[in-house]
């Protein structure tokens, strides 16, 4: 009798597991696909259709986009007060020179992003990775102000000290120092816990972005990361591009053992366009701490440089979770289609959507000059083998693709379309840039600018192999399945 009530509620609990399955199933079915991309709705419905328990939880942690009600609100809020100030940060640009389809461009970046295209504006590109760090510690040591300083990954190094040490005598002359950065990207590193403990000893007011702290009541979306990287001096200077504050190897003893060094570009700013990146950076501290910060600039003497080009229109482009969605990925998508003669592509994780790998195909298959630089060996295992997927679809439509030597990894983040445009900043062109990240784009259309970038994808192109068609071809079926694989996970976000 006992043994039949056992059997009886085994069979009675793996009915119920039946019935709970397929009727996750059935919900998914009609739940996944609201709002989301056909391949992302497509990669959770095979996740969950494979096993609908263990998939609705990680739909559940990581399928839905939300940074929380009270930060959402907060972000609204700094968009709003973006949106107010901006008037003044408009030198009346006449862009009627520019080409129609750029035009509609600006347009669409200031509709979605708040900021205007400014005038006036003084480029350095700077391609040396301790040469532009030392350069933003002289800049902190002429500090009048204030020092804002937001950047993804943060280590106190022996690299980055000289940067630290410029923020700290700037709070010793009066100065307010603000600094931001990503809570579970700096936290990986193994000199994350001194940082603090050294912070904690200087008058410099920092906060982690996109903190996880469930004891302190603060959880989201664990995946979502605030990637900018840009410091402001007094308003009146700027940098922004791909380096995070850190030394090359990033702290970490395997990247040391193999010689794997970070490759960067930063831009250095004079004129309005740095009051949009401060505004970038107010609207970041106004959401983590709930504090206005003052954007009053502070004009020093003009510093004018052999390398530098002025009279630069240049539209600042934050984008992110909270931001009417993907503006970054659609400001790309729209400068690749206006494309008639050459574009060059820099992005060290190159995941795309449909509607970007079909804008770079279409680009190449319609007689433009289209050129990618990638690392030769990527540092993350999953996104490589997802990039390493779309090649053949782009060397058969006619992409050139460079890959720059191992153990360096190329992270620097722009591209030119024609003589005309060039575009730095922090974004990938991958789809966690687009929709998981917090990112910033600097959009350039002077053709001087393009110039100076030539010469830096003319030193990638040196140093690059090129990637053939009939090479690639020849890779064993074994990476082209994990590649596959990879690029199916890539899409679940």
């Amino acid at each position: 009798m006992e043994q039949d009530l056992v059997a009886i509620l085994a069979l009675t609990f793996a009915a119920l597991l039946i019935i709970l399955a397929v009727g996750l199933r059935v919900i998914a079915l009609g739940v996944i696909p609201g709002n989301r991309k056909p391949s992302t709705g497509m990669a959770w419905l095979l996740l969950i259709l494979i096993d609908p328990f263990l998939g609705f939880l990680f739909f559940l942690t990581f399928g839905r986009i939300r940074v929380g009600g009270k930060r959402m609100q907060r972000q609204a809020e700094a968009r709003a007060a973006i949106s107010e100030p901006a008037a003044a940060l408009h030198l009346a640009y006449d862009a009627s020179g520019q080409r129609p389809a750029y035009r509609t461009v600006f347009a669409l970046n200031e509709r979605l992003g708040a900021l205007p295209v400014t005038d006036g504006n003084e480029v350095q590109l700077w391609p040396d990775y301790y040469g532009v760090i030392d350069e933003m510690a002289a800049e902190v040591d002429r500090a009048q102000s204030h020092v804002h300083a937001e950047f993804y990954i943060t280590a106190w190094d022996e690299v980055t000290d000289p940067l630290f040490q410029a923020m700290i005598r700037a709070t010793e002359r009066g100065v307010a120092v603000r600094f931001l950065f990503d809570h579970l990207g700096s936290r990986g590193l193994p000199v994350y816990k001194d940082m603090l403990k050294r912070l904690d000893q200087t008058d410099i007011e920092y906060h982690p972005m996109l903190p996880i702290q469930p004891l302190k009541g603060t959880w989201r979306r664990p995946d979502l990361r605030n990637h900018r990287k840009l410091l402001v001096v007094d308003g009146s200077v700027g940098f922004t591009g791909s380096l995070n504050m850190t030394e090359r190897g990033y702290n970490k003893p395997k990247n040391h053992k193999l010689g794997r060094e970070w490759v960067e570009l930063m831009v250095r700013l004079e004129g309005p366009v740095v009051g949009a990146l401060n505004a970038v950076f107010a609207s970041d501290w106004y959401v983590e701490t709930g504090e206005v910060v003052d954007l009053v600039a502070v004009h020093g003497e003009p510093d004018a440089r052999d390398t530098e080009v002025f009279d630069v229109p240049c539209q600042i482009i934050p984008s992110g979770p909270g931001i009417v969605a993907e503006n970054n990925l659609r400001m790309f998508t729209a400068l690749i289609y206006a494309a008639n003669d050459r574009i060059s592509l820099t992005s060290p994780y190159f995941v795309p959507d449909e509607s970007l790998l079909y804008a770079v195909t279409t680009a190449a298959q319609r007689g433009v000059d289209v050129e990618l630089f990638v690392s030769e060996v990527s540092d993350q295992f999953m996104v490589g083998h997802a990039q390493a997927s779309y090649y053949r679809a782009l060397l058969e439509a006619g992409v050139r693709i460079y890959q720059y030597p191992a153990p360096l990894i190329l992270h620097s983040k722009h591209f030119t379309i024609d003589d005309d445009v060039a575009v730095v900043g922090s974004s990938n062109m991958d789809l966690r840039s687009f929709a998981l990240n917090f990112e910033i784009s600097l959009l350039m259309p002077d053709p001087n600018v393009v110039t100076k970038m030539r010469e830096v994808e003319d030193s990638y192109r040196a140093l690059s192999k090129e990637l053939t068609l009939e090479e690639w071809k020849q890779r064993p079926a074994r990476k082209k399945y994990v590649d596959n694989v990879m690029r199916l996970s890539a899409a679940l976000q």
